[in-house]
């Protein structure tokens, strides 16, 4: 789920802190991104484009297609991608993944009914809901990363809280995930889209921390609170309070502990044994992992053994895989080329004052050689 109505809220309050970029803006850049959202959107991706692709034993292979192209598509242009695995779940999510489990539930039924009746858009719109990365999906994407020559994390816990500790230390530049809960665990940015098919046409939505705590005139613990109300994977929310409550509520009491003690509670009813603490804390201290730079390293494919790995059993067209490791490693050639940024240091446009001499108590003259008046300014 992520932050619940986030994205809307920072639409509505905070727009300057949302920008849309073409992919071939992130050249040269080192992304995290959350496997399992990405291996989602796959199989999600190409069940909506038709039936699902599978082995010769009739597994499905959509998340390798998916993995195996996208991941072309970001090294084309340009970018270095690191994908991001969950590692178990902490405790305070089981209640949502039991949540989540009951949909699943309530979806195979509705699923068997559509069925029954022939009504083809609902079950497709079931089936989707239907859809689950497993282990081994996981399993077998981490080997062809392998193979491919991209690395992999294995996060202790969430993904998104690993990936925004790299972002944190400087490893890669952003996190690249749809839930907008990286932010609460203090990415400095996120980008959104970076993983759709081309088809789609979507642009990458980039969204920088500083300037979402700016707009909404919070500091990250504000903002950590204000996420709790919204909504979060950890935790119930107050009852009868929507975005834009929530956010009116944190910039005038500026705590959870604060708004319950202000707030009707008549009105606004607050979750039994509410434990927003543990989320909060979840949130500011998640369990993550350190990873030495040398970790991050991105080679040539092996293309024989994509072409093992792939083609035979998993039905993979070899043409079409040797074709891709050409083009992996085509631009892996064209990937030696660094960003300009790196290279220039961005200085201030705003000119730098001078100091006006006063011609009255100074006429003609100069200031001293070496003083450094009106220099070293703008550095």
């Amino acid at each position: 789920m992520g932050i619940l109505n986030l994205t809307k809220l920072l639409a509505d309050v905070a727009p300057q802190a949302l920008k849309e970029n073409e992919l071939k803006t992130y050249f040269g850049r080192k992304v995290a991104i959350d496997a399992s959202m990405c291996l989602y959107q796959f199989l999600i991706a190409v069940r909506a484009e038709g039936a699902q692709l599978t082995s010769s034993d009739g597994e499905t292979t959509s998340h390798l297609l998916g993995t195996f192209h996208r991941t072309i598509r970001l090294i084309e242009n340009g970018l270095k991608p690191v994908y991001v695995f969950d590692g178990k779940p902490p405790e305070m999510k089981s209640g949502e993944l039991s949540k989540r489990q009951e949909k699943r539930v309530e979806a195979q039924k509705a699923l068997d009914k559509a069925t029954e009746t022939g009504d083809a858009a609902d079950v497709d719109k079931f089936n989707r809901r239907l859809v689950k990365v497993t282990k081994q999906h996981a399993v077998e994407v981490k080997e062809l990363l392998k193979i491919m020559g991209v690395p992999y994390i294995d996060a202790p816990c969430e993904a998104e809280a690993q990936c925004a500790a790299m972002v944190k230390a400087g490893l890669v530049y952003a996190t690249a995930t749809e839930d907008m809960d990286a932010l609460t665990f203090g990415s400095k940015v996120l980008l959104r889209h970076l993983t759709f098919s081309e088809a789609r046409k979507m642009p990458i939505q980039e969204i920088h921390l500083d300037k979402v705590l700016e707009g909404l005139q919070l500091k990250q613990e504000e903002f950590i609170d204000l996420c709790i109300l919204l909504g979060c994977d950890y935790t119930d929310s107050i009852r009868g309070i929507g975005p834009k409550r929530a956010i009116e509520l944190i910039q005038k009491h500026k705590s959870i502990e604060n708004i319950i003690k202000n707030i009707d509670k008549e009105k606004y009813v607050v979750p039994e044994n509410w434990n927003y603490e543990g989320a909060r804390d979840l949130f500011r201290n998640p369990e993550v992992s350190e990873v030495p730079e040398t970790e991050l390293k991105w080679s040539e494919p092996n293309e024989e053994k994509l072409i093992k790995f792939l083609c035979g059993d998993k039905n993979f067209s070899e043409d079409r895989v040797r074709n891709g490791c050409k083009k992996l490693m085509k631009a892996r050639g064209n990937s030696t080329q660094s960003r300009l940024d790196g290279f220039f240091t961005v200085l201030s446009t705003t000119p730098a004052k001078r100091k006006v001499e006063d011609k009255k108590n100074t006429p003609n003259k100069r200031g001293k050689a070496g003083t450094g008046k009106g220099r070293g300014r703008g550095k």
